[in-house]
């Protein structure tokens, strides 16, 4: 029989939708990522409630640095004030941060604090890993691991788990990927942990993404019967 998993350990979100939801306001495009930011909190905590043990956002990929100068240098100030208004309650909450990917670009100040988040955070056993993407891309993620593997110059045999240890994203296989907005496809998120995942595309745009349809994804997750490849 197929294997019927109870619950998803590590769900992975690509949060689309933030631009759309402001242009139907006429609001800015920050307001947009500032209404964001609200639903990651909400989603974090419904995941905390679901037991689920790690938690991966695709905040910015390395395609978005084409985007205006306004609207990243937007988006490094709302990253650096969430982290002020944030940590501090995610921390007591038992949730552990890692920021992972190419985000030198949104300068001195936000590399501080996101050092900053993720030492403040560093929870020995926390109720949820918070893993943030943040300047990433899957291609360029499986380029640098081979490129560290040739310098490295290795001589043990590389196999398809211990490539995970090259690899810049914390994380290795997810359970459940969903991305809002409507759109249905994964724009180069990790590709490598994506191999097995189930995805789940919702047409809600992320800022009015709730809890209860987060909830309702995660429960047809658990409906879903996994094969893995073998003969049912």
């Amino acid at each position: 029989m197929p294997k019927i998993v109870p619950k998803p350990i590590h769900v992975g979100i690509i949060m689309d939708g933030n631009g759309r939801w402001a242009r139907s306001k006429k609001l800015s495009t920050t307001s947009g990522h500032e209404a964001g930011i609200k639903t990651v909190r909400l989603i974090v905590e419904e995941s905390i409630r679901h037991s689920i043990a790690s938690l991966t956002l695709y905040a910015f990929s390395t395609e978005n640095w084409q985007r205006p100068k306004s609207e990243i240098l937007g988006i490094g100030k709302l990253l650096i004030q969430a982290i002020k208004d944030q940590v501090p309650e995610l921390k007591e909450e038992g949730v552990k941060i890692n920021f992972f990917g190419q985000y030198k670009k949104f300068g001195s100040h936000a590399l501080k604090m996101i050092k900053f988040a993720e030492d403040d955070t560093n929870i020995k056993k926390p109720k949820l890993i918070l893993n943030i993407a943040l300047g990433y891309g899957g291609r360029s993620d499986i380029v640098s691991a081979v490129n560290k593997i040739i310098n490295s110059k290795q001589t043990k045999k590389i196999t398809e788990s211990s490539f995970f240890s090259y690899l810049d994203a914390p994380v290795r296989e997810l359970d459940l990927m969903i991305r809002t907005g409507g759109d249905k496809r994964i724009s180069n998120f990790l590709l490598y942990q994506l191999a097995y995942t189930e995805l789940l595309f919702v047409e809600t745009l992320w800022p009015n993404f709730s809890q209860t349809e987060y909830a309702s994804c995660l429960n047809k997750f658990i409906r879903t019967k996994r094969s893995f490849g073998k003969r049912i």
